[in-house]
C-alpha cells in the first residue's frame, strides 16, 4: 500500500479538475458577504437565523434525499471525509487521507480516537460498518443505495443476492476500516463525505426502531452541531442547530445555535429580513431582480439542473413518444425563464449536466460544452414535432397535468411553463397541480403524475452523479425512461473504462447526446439561489455539489 495524501487525491481524481461552480462572484464557496472562517471575530450573539423553502423530508441518514435534508445532516454529522471551504475533501472522522492499494481498490483509514457521539460515546470504526450495511440493506429501501455499487458487493446486497456482511467495509479494530471498492472509483473521496456515507450507532438504531430520526431526540449526532427542536418529517416547519460540545473540533465552532424557519413566499421572507428577524432568506423572480444592488444580496450558483419528467411507466403512456417529448421541449423559452421569471441568477441547461461542474481530463473542456444544444426555443419546430406526434398517437387534443412544488418560484415556473405549452401546442390542455415538497417527492417516487417539475443536484464532481439517473430501472428515473443504447454506454463507462479517465469521459458525453436527442428527461435551467444575507453573518459555505451549506465556519460579527 502506499501513503495518501494530497498528490494522491489529485492522481486519483482524473476526470477533471474538479473546479466547482462558483458561488456569486466569489471562488471558493464562501459567502461574499462575511469572507471566508480564517478572517474577522466573532461578537455579539451568536444565533443565525435561516429561512428555508421547504419543510425537512427526513432526517435519517439511510433515507434522506434531498437539499433540505443533506443540508441539515451534514451540519449535525461527519464523516471519514468533510467538503472544505473550497469543496475540497479533507480528513474528518479520519486522522488523514487513506492509505489506497496500488490498483486504487483498497482504502484503509484511521479513524480520530478523539470523535465522540453528542451523548459522549465514541465514534468506532463499527458505526461506520453499521450505517452502510443499513443503507445498503433491501429491507430499508434506501434511495441512495446505488452509491454504494462502487462498494464491493454493494449492488448485489442490495439486490438481496448477498450478504450485508459481504460489504467491503471492514472494521480491522476500533479506530481502523478497510475499504474496498468494486472497481477503481475516481470520485470516491466525495462520497466519503457525502452524507449518505456517514456513521450511525446501531444500538441507537434499534433502541428507536421505526422511530429512529422520526423527531430531533431520537438520533444521536457526531457533527458540529446537534439537530434540536425538530418534531417530525415533512411537517415541522421549524427546528435548530444547537452547537455539539462533544464535537472533537468545537473550537473552530463559533455559532451556538441556528435556527430554521420554513417560508414558501418570497415576500414574506424579505418582510422578515427588512424587519431584522431573519439573517438569511431566498429570493426570487421580481424580488431578486429588485433587490440585486443591495450590498446583503448574494447569488449563489449551484451544481443543480431543474427538469421536467414525462411518465412513461405504463406501456400505453402517450410520453413514450419521442415527437410528443421534443414537442413540449421546443415549446419552453429557457431564456424568459431564467430572466423574467426567476431573476435569480440561473442560467439555461445546455444538458442535463450543469455547467463549471466537471472538466475533460484530456482538454479540460467543460462537460456542458461538449454536446451540441438541442434545448433551444423553437415555436414552428415545436408545432411540427406536435402534429408528427398527434398523428402517430392517433389524437387530436391530450390532457397534461404538471406536479410541482407549491413554492412561490415553482409555481410561477410552472404557471409560465403551462402558458407556453398552451398557447403553441394547439389541443394540448396543460394544468398544474401545486404539492408540498414531500407530497411531490411520493407522488415521484410512486408514479402518481403525468408530468413532473424536479431536479438534481451534484452529490459529487463529476457527469455520473447526473447521468446515472436515467438507467433503465434506477429508483430516481421517475418516469421510467428507457433506452439501451443509453444504458450501454453508462455500463461502459462504469465497468468497462472505470480506470480509463479518457475512454469513460467519452461514453458519458455519448450518454448525454443519446438523452438529449431522445429527450428522455427535459432540462430547464442550472439553479442559482438568490439570497438576502445580513453583512453581520460571515463564513457560511455553499458546497455546488454534495450537501448544499456547511455552517461549521459560519459566525456573527456585530
Amino acid at each position: 500500500m502506499k501513503k495518501s495524501g494530497a498528490k494522491k487525491i489529485t492522481s486519483i481524481l482524473l476526470l477533471s479538475t474538479l473546479v466547482l461552480a462558483a458561488c456569486g462572484s466569489n471562488s471558493g464557496g464562501t459567502d461574499t458577504s462575511g469572507g471566508s472562517s480564517s478572517s474577522g471575530t466573532a461578537s455579539g450573539e451568536q444565533l443565525f437565523r435561516v429561512v428555508v423553502q421547504q419543510e425537512m423530508p427526513s432526517a435519517d441518514l439511510s433515507a434522506a434525499t434531498d437539499t433540505i435534508s443533506f443540508s441539515a445532516l451534514n451540519n449535525v454529522y461527519e464523516g471519514l471525509y468533510r467538503l472544505d471551504e473550497n469543496s475540497k475533501p479533507q480528513p474528518a472522522g479520519a486522522v488523514e487521507f487513506a492509505e489506497i492499494s496500488d490498483d486504487n481498490l483498497t482504502y484503509t483509514l484511521n479513524l480520530r480516537e478523539d470523535a465522540k457521539w453528542s451523548d459522549g460515546e465514541p465514534v468506532v470504526a463499527a458505526d461506520y460498518v453499521f450505517a452502510w450495511q443499513r443503507t445498503v440493506n433491501p429491507e430499508t429501501a434506501s434511495e441512495y443505495a446505488y452509491l454504494f455499487e462502487v462498494v464491493k458487493n454493494g449492488a448485489a446486497i442490495s439486490a438481496g443476492e448477498k450478504e450485508l456482511d459481504e460489504l467491503g467495509i471492514k472494521a480491522t479494530s476500533d479506530y481502523e476500516l478497510e475499504i474496498t471498492l468494486e472497481k477503481p472509483t475516481a470520485y470516491f473521496d466525495y462520497l466519503l463525505a457525502f452524507p449518505s456515507f456517514f456513521p450511525q450507532r446501531q444500538s441507537v438504531v434499534e433502541e428507536f426502531g421505526k422511530e429512529y430520526a422520526s423527531d430531533s431526540d431520537k438520533a444521536v449526532y457526531n457533527g458540529p452541531f446537534t439537530l434540536t427542536d425538530f418534531d417530525g418529517p415533512g411537517t415541522d416547519t421549524n427546528w435548530s442547530y444547537t452547537k455539539n460540545e462533544e464535537y472533537w473540533d468545537k473550537d473552530t465552532v463559533q455559532l451556538d445555535k441556528i435556527n430554521v424557519d420554513v417560508v414558501k413566499e418570497a415576500p414574506t421572507s424579505l418582510n422578515l429580513f427588512q424587519d431584522g428577524q431573519a439573517d438569511d432568506v431566498i429570493l426570487n423572480g421580481e424580488l431578486a431582480q429588485q433587490m440585486s444592488n443591495d450590498p446583503e444580496f448574494v447569488s449563489q450558483k449551484d451544481g443543480r439542473t431543474t427538469y421536467m419528467e414525462l411518465n412513461q411507466r405504463d406501456a400505453d403512456s402517450p410520453y413514450h413518444n419521442e415527437n410528443l417529448r421534443k414537442a413540449i421541449s421546443y415549446a419552453i423559452d429557457r431564456d424568459a425563464l431564467v430572466n423574467k421569471i426567476l431573476g435569480d441568477g440561473s442560467v439555461i441547461s445546455k444538458g442535463l449536466v450543469p455547467a463549471e461542474l466537471s472538466f475533460s481530463p484530456s482538454d479540460n473542456k467543460d462537460f456542458a460544452e461538449e454536446n451540441e444544444n438541442v434545448l433551444t426555443h423553437d415555436a414552428d419546430k415545436a408545432k411540427e414535432y406536435w402534429e408528427k406526434a398527434k398523428k402517430e398517437l392517433g389524437i387530436e387534443t391530450l390532457d397534461m397535468d404538471i406536479v410541482h412544488d407549491d413554492t412561490d418560484s415553482t409555481k410561477k415556473l410552472t404557471e409560465y411553463i403551462q402558458g407556453a405549452l398552451n398557447d403553441t401546442l394547439d389541443g394540448l390542455n396543460v394544468t398544474v397541480t401545486p404539492v408540498p415538497f414531500s407530497v411531490r417527492l411520493d407522488r415521484g417516487n410512486n408514479g402518481e403524475f403525468e408530468a413532473i417539475m424536479g431536479g438534481w443536484g451534484a452529490d459529487y464532481a463529476d457527469p455520473s452523479s447526473f447521468l446515472d439517473l436515467f438507467v433503465t430501472g434506477n429508483s430516481y428515473n421517475r418516469g421510467h425512461y428507457s433506452n439501451k443504447e443509453y444504458d450501454k454506454l453508462i455500463e461502459a463507462a462504469s465497468v468497462t473504462h472505470a480506470a480509463d479517465t479518457e475512454a469513460r469521459w467519452d461514453d458519458m458525453v455519448d450518454a448525454e447526446k443519446v438523452l438529449m436527442e431522445h429527450m428522455g428527461v427535459i432540462p430547464l435551467y442550472q439553479k442559482a439561489e438568490a439570497h438576502m444575507r445580513s453583512a453581520k453573518v460571515k463564513g457560511v459555505v455553499a458546497h455546488a455539489a454534495g450537501a448544499q451549506y456547511d455552517y461549521k465556519w459560519t459566525y456573527i460579527e456585530e
